[in-house]
């Protein structure tokens, strides 16, 4: 019965496409199919009375208690206006170099991935700080929106993620499954440190790339990004660039640090970072309780919304092994020629053609268990395929015509920036995300050497 599994999937991508609430889609199309195939004899009813266990084992997750955490600490700081004094301090620190306001640009944007974690909410604050910032000052419009998406992107890699604290938590269980499927019963684990840990170095790497590309820019073509000229008044003192950076250069360092050193878990160190948030935004005099009340409102949601599609996610999951779409996907990935390497690059094109339709979210909780599992029993290393699969679907999100991003920026630009001069922007910007793909897939050390120093894995 797997055609009957594979059909499932293709149903949930069509309502999806058709504007259905994506949690309430994967729940009710598996539901749906479940009794079916109840009438029809074809699928065992006994197998629904896991989900109660499926449910509470969500409930009582404790890495994923992070999630509200980190969430609560991107919007505070979203809303403590941190974007806006470290735009306006690196672009007058590096504004009067051609192309240092682009490079100010990704720096914030790094800062901000660290800090919020959000790709929404990260590419929407620059669109709205530094695009007009940038056209005003004679930026060629690609070269704004592709900087401004590109770093707005960063989220996806750049820890500490609350997109890699969801990837740690299904990896986890799709490694212990692979294990007991080869016959290991002395089941190791992989964490959500750990993929902080791998992902440090290419999230490292991206950032150089896109400074390397602007300055390589900047230097072939100067009317791209021309320098601005600062006034006397207009000049940075040493007190004000401390100022903007240290707070939240030493908040994503009490977070970031605490897991990788292993003084606090993932969790601990979300609700540090939770705190020192609230506690920037207070000494900023930032914080009212009308907007407490909106950062509260906005946590809630955004963490509903995850937790949601979790559950629908994991109904959809359970019926699909029930009709053994897990042991068809593994035939197909074992059938394809080129070993490991060919079910490497089918699984990472079909991830990525994914990304146009849904999000992070939906692939993490519906995709990455099922080919995950069957990837891992090939041998590969958990923390290698899990970053694989992060800077993937960030260059999905970033590419023409479907990305999530550009619609994002489009949303905020003004009408004299089109869009297809956003589509030609980022062009230059997914080059750089394959080349990065490239260079983890032939040196994997660049993902594995960093979480093996640390954890000794």
């Amino acid at each position: 019965m797997e055609w009957v599994a594979l059909l499932m999937f293709l149903s949930v991508i069509v309502v999806l496409l058709a504007g259905f609430p994506v949690a309430f889609s994967l729940g009710g199309t598996a539901l749906l199919f479940a009794a079916v195939g109840v009438v029809a004899g074809s699928f065992n009813d006994a197998l629904l009375s896991g989900l109660p266990n499926r449910v509470f084992g969500i409930m009582t997750n404790e890495t994923l208690v992070a999630v509200p955490l980190f969430v609560f600490m991107g919007v505070t700081l979203e809303r403590a206006r941190i974007a806006e004094e470290l735009l306006d301090t690196l672009s007058r620190l590096f504004g009067s170099l051609r192309g240092g306001l682009g490079i100010s640009v990704t720096l914030v944007g790094m800062l901000l991935a660290a800090s919020t974690g959000i790709v929404g909410a990260t590419v929407v604050t620059m669109g709205l700080l530094s695009l007009p910032t940038m056209l005003r000052r004679g930026y060629a419009p690609e070269i704004a929106t592709g900087t401004i998406c590109a770093s707005g992107t960063l989220g996806q890699i750049i820890p500490p993620s609350i997109i890699l604290v969801m990837l740690g938590d299904v990896m986890t269980s799709g490694y212990q499954r692979a294990q007991l499927e080869m016959g290991i019963y002395a089941l190791q684990t992989v964490s959500v440190g750990d993929l902080f840990a791998g992902a440090l170095i290419p999230g490292i790497l991206l950032v150089v790339l896109y400074i390397a590309y602007l300055i390589i820019a900047a230097l072939i073509n100067p009317e791209l990004m021309p320098a601005h000229d600062y006034g006397a008044d207009e000049h940075i003192s040493l007190t004000q660039i401390l100022r903007a950076l240290l707070p939240p250069l030493f908040l994503i360092f009490a977070v970031l640090g605490s897991i990788l050193a292993g003084v606090a878990t993932p969790t601990e160190a979300a609700g540090v970072g939770g705190m020192g948030a609230l506690l920037l935004a207070i000494s900023r005099r930032e914080l009212s309780l009308e907007r407490l009340k909106d950062i509260m409102q906005a946590t809630l949601r955004i963490s509903s919304m995850v937790f949601l599609i979790l559950i629908g996610a994991s109904i959809f999951s359970l019926v699909f092994r029930g009709y053994g779409g897990d042991d068809g996907v593994r035939a197909i990935l074992e059938a394809l020629p080129g070993g490991v390497v060919g079910a490497v690059i089918v699984v990472m094109l079909v991830m990525f053609l994914l990304g146009f339709v849904l999000d992070f979210i939906e692939i993490t909780f519906v995709v990455v268990p099922i080919v995950a599992p069957v990837l891992l029993a090939m041998g590969l290393d958990p923390v290698w395929l899990g970053i694989m699969i992060a800077i993937n679907l960030q260059t999905s999100f970033l590419t023409p015509p479907f990305g999530f991003a550009l619609f994002y920026l489009r949303g905020v630009a003004p009408p004299s920036v089109t869009t297809e001069q956003i589509y030609r922007g980022v062009i230059p910007f997914v080059a750089i995300q394959l080349f990065a793909l490239l260079l983890l897939a032939l040196f994997p050390e660049l993902v594995t050497w960093l979480p093996a120093k640390i954890y000794g894995r």
